[in-house]
């Protein structure tokens, strides 16, 4: 079979989760096809659609050239999908009843992406790349310049899209209690959820989902007592009390088109946006492991989370997937066959 070969490096590093193993391959080796979870394999176009891969790269790398904010989208796109029907490109789905019109998925956004690599996929292997793949290898390569891996691939498209099932994804204003419970539904512990968090790195948020936090919070008037007191102010001329909910937010104000785990060191600090996000600070797991990321020498400078955010992801990228003889592949995203 041959070999599947990444093409993006961070710290000379490639990573590959398959068989319960991680497996690091020096920058210019390439990694063999392997049997993953879930019935999924690394390079499992390699002989039905071998530029696959190569394709939807570009066309995700074409889109961050034109709004580097397009990242983030994909990798919520991705997100929202394997959290509703499992990983199975159901979100991508048009239509009233579908789980793309649910309260929480308003806002998502890289849809167009998705069709345009699918066009030119369908173009070239017609039937033989799914949609529920294509957000998966979308969602690795929008991480701009933070760490790669390999992507399982192999994923169905399901026939079913439901927007009642999709409210009760995570929400910004869940406490811990509730974060962990809608996790483990899903097969991930607290290290992943804290770790996959981390993607708010390059994440933005609309002043509507958070100013509550700013004004009048514990309904005395004040702020969350949780805010760095140095920070409030900055919040506060930006997202004002009665001013326009839609503006837009960046999640990591250090680093905000770049990946890396400077979003820590802001929740540490007391820099947090989104409730949820700094609540991960007080609670003794959550909060250990947010300091494990945030601190130069735990952290080992940046490279714990690089390397920990692929394998959070392989294993979030594994749910409720449909291989094999399940689901169908698309000829559109947004349609059933």
């Amino acid at each position: 079979m041959a070999p599947f070969s990444c093409s993006h490096w961070v710290s000379r590093i490639c990573l590959a989760k398959c068989l319960g193993t991680t497996n690091y391959v020096a920058k210019g080796l390439s990694i063999p096809r392997y049997l993953c979870q879930g019935g999924l394999e690394t390079g499992f176009y390699s002989s039905s659609c071998p530029k696959a891969e190569e394709i939807i790269r570009a066309t995700v790398e074409a889109n961050f050239n034109k709004d580097p904010t397009i990242a983030a989208g994909l990798l919520r796109l991705h997100f929202h999908d394997c959290f509703v029907q499992g990983c199975d490109g159901s979100i991508l789905i048009t239509g009233a009843s579908g789980e793309r019109n649910a309260l929480p998925n308003l806002g998502l956004r890289g849809f167009e992406v998705i069709d345009d690599a699918k066009t030119q996929l369908e173009a070239l292997c017609p039937g033989a790349v799914s949609c529920a793949d294509i957000l998966a290898l979308a969602a690795r390569d929008a991480v701009s310049d933070g760490p790669s891996w390999a992507v399982p691939t192999g994923r169905r498209d399901g026939r079913v899209s439901s927007k009642a099932e999709a409210s009760n994804l995570p929400s910004p204003t869940d406490s811990i209690a509730v974060q962990r419970q809608k996790f483990m539904a899903k097969g991930l512990d607290d290290h992943d959820l804290v770790t996959l968090v981390g993607a708010h790195s390059i994440g933005q948020t609309d002043c509507l989902f958070f100013r509550y936090r700013l004004y009048n919070f514990t309904t005395t008037g004040n702020a969350d007592p949780t805010i760095n007191q140095a920070f409030l102010p900055q919040l506060q001329a930006i997202c004002p009390k009665d001013g326009d909910g839609s503006k837009r937010v960046a999640l990591d104000k250090d680093s905000q088109f770049i990946f890396d785990a400077s979003f820590f060191k802001n929740v540490r600090n007391g820099n947090g946006i989104l409730e949820s996000d700094q609540r991960l600070l007080g609670e003794a797991a959550t909060g250990r492991i947010v300091h494990n990321y945030a601190g130069s020498i735990r952290g080992l400078l940046g490279l714990r989370f690089d390397l920990e955010f692929p394998k959070a992801m392989i294993k979030m990228s594994g749910i409720e997937v449909k291989i094999g003889a399940q689901g169908e592949i698309r000829k559109m995203c947004s349609e059933f066959n």
